[in-house]
This record gives structure tokens, C-alpha cells and sequence, in this order.
């Protein structure tokens, strides 16, 4: 019988939504690396690359403009007066204002693999308030009827929970913001599936932190000739002496024939550098974060760090943009609501080029028409011009015509001459 019940345990029926996700294997949890560093939220943040692209993504967020929109005769217009509008761009709860609330769900999203905040609402349902929650208090799961809960452990430092025991929400009560994942619930963090990678990086940081405390020269042997009768003091001495960083050059003094023999490998044969070189392209890699932005400016010009900045805005940022309207859409926005308003961030001043480049495409936009004075102003942060003086006018060049009725001017002076 006991043999039976193994077998029904490792064939489950897959067909129905289990009761929690798990992650298959310890690859994508936090914990030791094979370099033998702990990799976790907080050791990563002392890879300054780490805590480099982090700092730029979670600041790049909480920096964007970010407004309700209602559709308005095919167009759209700010939202001003919507609730949502203030506690987005302003301030989603009497302690945090916007900025600090995105760039701190941000960190969690980039850390974690999923950032959370509380949905406090009003006797309409409507939103009233947004709280963050810590990723690793957290636990998604589904009930008996399939539907997806939030269990939640608060913490003495959460001021909204009155209580320290497990509190479960409902998928209404949570806006949730998941990173890239292998079900569709939650997203699996980035410092767990590339804990191997930081963990060399804290590793080799390690050994140059040590390299610098042991005197900044390789350890190695004191040889004497005779018999020491207390090795262990003479080791002691020579470390007072000469050991850290503020006793690297003193001249060695040694007597009665002793001999120092270095058996460390040098750092430069060890490739010490390269290895740290190549570790922070690889932690950008793991952010998708152009090197130049971390301060890595080998293979950054003039001519192309321009074009790597816009493309940091287009394939770095833009998806996590996209992740961020389309979460906040769907948790925030009523049912009556979705379809008229929408939340969006503003990202046309990270795409801007050049003072000289802008005026160009400005200056084309306006001559075929599909710019006005007040669109341009606009995008310059520029105030308005009234409708008496133009501002809302659309021009074309006079000298363009279609193909078929060229010359059809001068056929008609033909008749009239005729």
C-alpha cells in the first residue's frame, strides 16, 4: 500500500491549478553559489554592479511621468480630476510620496522577481490608498474554487496591519507586478537565477579586499635554517610588522638566515582584473543595462553612446514600462472604467535626441503637417499658444501637389489664352 501512495504522490493529475507554485530546484532560490558566496537580496547590493543597475532601472521608473489618460473624440487628455490621478502622481499613501513608492515596488520587482502593495479602497471599491508590501513575506497560492490568493506574514515595521499573524487577501486587494516567470503568477528573481554569476563577483571582490588587507603583496613562507622554538610568535610579529595595507613597502629585516619565499600566484596571472572586467559585463547583462550607464566606458564614443541611451529607453526599459501600465490597468481600474481611462508613463523625454536633432524632425513635422506650434511646445514643456495665434494651426507646404493634376495649372492658362 505504501508503494501505491508513492506512486499516486509522484503522478498528480496536471490538468487542475495546484495549490502553490514552486520553483523546481534550488538554481532559483536564493543561497550559497558554487563559488561558495551567499547570493541574496542584500549581498547582491554589495556587488557595486548590482546595486549600479538597480539604483538606474528602479530610479528610471520612479522618474517617468506618470498619468491617467481618458479617451476623449479619438484623442486623449489627462485625467486630472479621477482619484487615481493624485495617488499616482503624487503621493499613493500619506507616507511615501510617488516617487519613493515606485522606485522602492521597483527594487523589489528587480531583486525578487515580484513587487507587491496593499489596495486600500473606499465604500465604492473605489482605490483610496497603495501600500507596499515585502516580496519575501509573501506567498500566492490558489483555493479550493482555483482563484488565486495572497497570503501575506506582516511585519512589526508595516504600520497598516494591526496584527503579526498571516493575513490572506484577495486578488482584488493586491496590485501585483511580476517579472519574467514559468507560470504566469509570480516571476522568479534575477539575483536567485544568476547567483553563480554575482557570486563570483562577490568572491573575486573578496579576494582583492584580502590581497589588500594582507599587505598587498602575495602570502608566503618564512624559511630558517635552525629550529624555532616558538614559530607561532614569529608568525605573529611578521604580520604586526609588515601585514595590511598602511605597512605595504617596508624593507624586511631578516636574521640568522631566514628566507621568505612567495607560493601565491600574483593576482595579474590569476587574471584578476579581467575576471572583475568581466563580471560586471555580465550583471549589466543580467539587467539588460548598457555598460556605459554602470561607468564601464571602454567601448563607449561619441558617436555611439547617444544610440546606446536610446536603446536602453527601447529594449530595456520599454518592457518593464509596458509590465507596469498593463498591471497597474488591470488591478486599479474598475470594470466600468477600463475602456474610457488608462494609466500611462511618459517616456517622449528619454527618447529626445540632441538640441539639433530635435529641431529638425520639429521643424519636418510642422512643414507636412502633422504637427502644430502646441504640439511641439508641448513635448518642449513649453506653455500653450492661444487658438487666435496659430498655436493649433496645421500647415503644409503650398508647392506640393498630387501626381495626376500636375501642370493641370497651366492647361487651364492654355484654354483661357486659346
Amino acid at each position: 500500500m505504501k508503494i501505491l501512495e508513492i506512486f499516486k504522490g509522484l503522478f498528480k493529475s496536471r490538468d487542475k491549478p495546484q495549490d502553490r507554485y514552486y520553483f523546481s530546484g534550488a538554481p532559483f532560490l536564493f543561497g550559497s553559489s558554487i563559488s561558495g558566496a551567499r547570493v541574496d537580496e542584500f549581498s547582491a547590493m554589495r556587488v557595486s554592479a548590482v546595486y549600479a543597475c538597480v539604483r538606474i532601472l528602479a530610479e528610471s521608473i520612479a522618474a517617468l511621468p506618470l498619468h491617467v489618460y481618458e479617451y476623449k473624440d479619438g484623442g486623449k487628455e489627462r485625467a486630472i480630476k479621477h482619484p487615481l490621478y493624485f495617488l499616482l502622481h503624487d503621493a499613493p499613501n500619506p507616507e511615501m510620496t510617488s516617487f519613493i513608492f515606485r522606485e522602492l515596488m521597483m527594487a523589489h520587482l528587480l531583486l525578487h522577481g515580484n513587487c507587491y502593495a496593499y489596495i486600500r479602497r473606499d465604500n465604492s471599491r473605489r482605490v483610496a490608498g497603495l501600500y507596499p508590501l515585502m516580496p519575501k513575506q509573501m506567498s500566492v497560492e490558489r483555493d479550493d474554487n482555483g482563484q488565486i490568493v495572497y497570503k501575506y506574514t506582516p511585519t512589526k515595521e508595516e504600520g497598516q496591519f494591526t496584527t503579526s499573524a498571516q493575513v490572506t487577501f484577495q486578488s482584488w486587494e493586491i496590485l501585483h507586478v511580476p517579472a519574467l516567470g514559468f507560470n504566469g503568477l509570480i516571476g522568479f528573481s534575477p539575483i536567485a537565477m544568476a547567483r553563480n554569476a554575482i557570486g563570483v563577483a562577490i568572491a573575486t571582490e573578496e579576494f582583492g579586499a584580502k590581497f589588500f588587507e594582507n599587505g598587498a603583496r602575495p602570502s608566503g613562507i618564512l624559511e630558517h635554517p635552525g629550529v624555532l622554538k616558538n614559530p607561532d610568535k614569529l608568525r605573529e610579529e611578521w604580520q604586526k610588522i609588515y601585514g595590511g595595507s598602511k605597512n605595504t613597502g617596508k624593507v624586511a629585516v631578516l636574521e640568522e638566515g631566514m628566507k621568505y619565499q612567495s607560493i601565491s600566484i600574483p593576482p595579474n596571472d590569476a587574471q584578476f582584473l579581467d575576471t572583475r572586467k568581466f563580471q560586471l559585463n555580465e550583471i549589466a547583462r543580467i539587467f539588460r543595462v548598457p555598460p556605459h550607464m554602470i561607468a564601464d566606458l571602454e567601448r563607449a564614443t561619441f558617436s555611439n553612446i547617444e544610440h546606446m541611451s536610446l536603446e536602453f529607453v527601447k529594449f530595456s526599459l520599454n518592457p518593464w514600462v509596458i509590465r507596469w501600465e498593463q498591471s497597474l490597468n488591470k488591478a486599479l481600474m474598475t470594470q466600468n472604467e477600463r475602456g474610457k481611462f488608462f494609466v500611462k508613463f511618459n517616456v517622449d523625454g528619454l527618447m529626445r535626441g540632441d538640441y539639433q536633432s530635435r529641431m529638425q524632425g520639429y521643424s519636418i513635422g510642422r512643414q507636412n503637417g502633422w504637427l502644430s506650434t502646441n504640439d511641439i511646445r508641448e513635448m518642449e514643456d513649453l506653455n500653450p499658444i492661444s487658438e487666435a495665434d496659430g498655436g493649433n494651426f496645421y500647415l503644409v507646404n503650398g508647392n506640393f501637389t498630387k501626381l495626376k493634376d500636375a501642370g493641370a495649372a497651366y492647361a487651364k492658362a492654355g484654354d483661357k489664352n486659346g
